[in-house]
């Protein structure tokens, strides 16, 4: 299996996201080494991954989703998604509806809290509900609040909080959503990052 292809770009007021390819390997894989980028990207004590891995979760993603390299300045950033939802109990909560979720990472350390991962929500946000969807979603956990706010800054709020087991790194889950409805309504309401 290779990633599935589209020749999406998109851009919004500081990044740009460009179609990920098989040649973006070198990159993914440096930012998912970095236990620092880890930490705030997986839910559990990861400390790196292979190779092997890294081309396994994203191309497997890649068939449900449309997976961008995020980019300022032609400089990859980070790596985000936008992915048909795939947690059942999502799915089971919306049963008629299109739900969509957003991953995403900023894998250069030193742009973190430049706002770019606040930038490159509002844009898969904006994608997703041109490309049809009723609802999207981002999930998050209490050990990245920088997260969290991200995406509320672009409308975002809590739809369910689900305990986490004990003993490990998150103590609680965050489904953050934002529907069609309120989307419509908070763009057209001014408001201020």
């Amino acid at each position: 299996m290779r990633l599935r292809k589209h020749n999406i770009i998109l851009h919004g007021s500081k990044v740009a996201l460009r179609p990920m390819t098989e040649c973006d390997w070198n990159i993914l894989a440096r930012w998912n080494s970095d236990t620092d980028v880890l930490w705030f990207s997986e839910g559990d004590y990861v400390q790196s991954y292979s190779l092997e891995d890294i081309q396994g979760i994203y191309r497997e993603t890649s068939q449900t989703s449309f997976c961008f390299i995020i980019e300022v300045n032609k400089r990859p950033i980070g790596e985000c998604w936008l992915q048909k939802m795939n947690i059942h109990r999502i799915l089971t909560r919306y049963p008629d509806k299109d739900c969509r979720r957003i991953d995403l990472m900023i894998g250069e350390k030193s742009l973190w809290g430049f706002g770019y991962g606040t930038d490159t929500i509002e844009t898969l946000t904006r994608f997703g509900f041109e490309k049809g969807a009723d609802m999207i979603f981002g999930i998050v956990y209490d050990y990245n609040p920088r997260s969290r706010r991200a995406f509320e800054k672009n409308g975002y709020v809590e739809d369910q909080r689900i305990k986490q087991p004990t003993g490990g790194k998150a103590q609680w889950e965050y489904n953050l959503i934002i529907r069609r409805e309120d989307y419509l309504m908070f763009n057209l309401i001014p408001h201020f990052h």
